[in-house]
C-alpha cells in the first residue's frame, strides 16, 4: 500500500491505496466523485476525461500514486467555473447531449480547447476543434452538437456574432 496525498477539486484528499489503483478508480472508489465515467480503460475514449494540475488527463489509465501533491480537478470541481458554466449552457441550446456518458470527459475537453484556443472563432476552425475533440468518443450525437456549442463559447468569449 502506498499513502496518497493529493488535493482533489480544492480538498485534500489522502488515503492509502495499491500501487497499481488507476486515477479514476480512486476518485469514484475513495473520494465518491462518480463523474468521473469509465468506458473502454484503455486511455482511447475520453469518458475518463479530468485534469491533473490543469491538463486534461486520462485517469483510467494514470496511476494515482503518479498524482501525489497534485491538483486534480474532476467534473464536479467545476461547479463555479465560468467557462465551465458557458459550455453547459451551450451544449444544452445546441444538443450536444444525448445519453450522456461522454459528457463530462467531452466538457473538460470542451473547457480545454476554449481556454488554449480562444483564437478558434471562425466557421474555417471546426476541422481544428474536431481534431482537438479525436480523443473523446461519442456514439450518440455525431458531434456536430458539441463542435457546435463549441464555437458558439468561442465566438460568445470573442465578442464575436453567433452564426445562425
Amino acid at each position: 500500500m502506498s499513502n496518497l496525498k493529493l488535493t482533489v477539486n480544492g480538498q485534500n484528499v489522502a488515503a492509502d491505496v495499491e500501487p497499481r489503483t488507476h486515477l479514476a478508480d480512486f476518485l469514484r472508489e475513495h473520494a465518491g466523485l462518480t463523474g468521473t465515467h469509465l468506458g473502454c480503460e484503455h486511455g482511447v475514449c475520453g469518458a475518463c476525461t479530468i485534469e491533473v494540475d490543469g491538463a486534461p488527463v486520462r485517469s483510467c489509465i494514470q496511476f494515482a500514486v503518479r498524482c501525489e501533491g497534485a491538483q486534480v480537478r474532476t467534473i464536479e470541481g467545476f461547479d463555479d467555473d465560468a467557462v465551465m458554466q458557458q459550455l453547459r449552457i451551450a451544449f444544452n441550446a445546441e444538443h450536444a447531449l444525448q445519453c450522456g456518458f461522454c459528457t463530462p470527459g467531452m466538457l473538460i475537453t470542451a473547457r480545454d480547447i476554449v481556454t488554449r484556443l480562444p483564437h478558434l472563432v471562425n466557421a474555417g476552425d471546426e476541422p481544428r476543434i474536431r481534431r482537438e475533440l479525436a480523443g473523446n468518443l461519442c456514439r450518440c450525437t455525431g458531434y456536430q452538437g458539441i463542435v457546435r456549442a463549441i464555437q458558439h463559447v468561442l465566438r460568445e468569449r470573442a465578442g464575436a456574432p453567433h452564426a445562425a
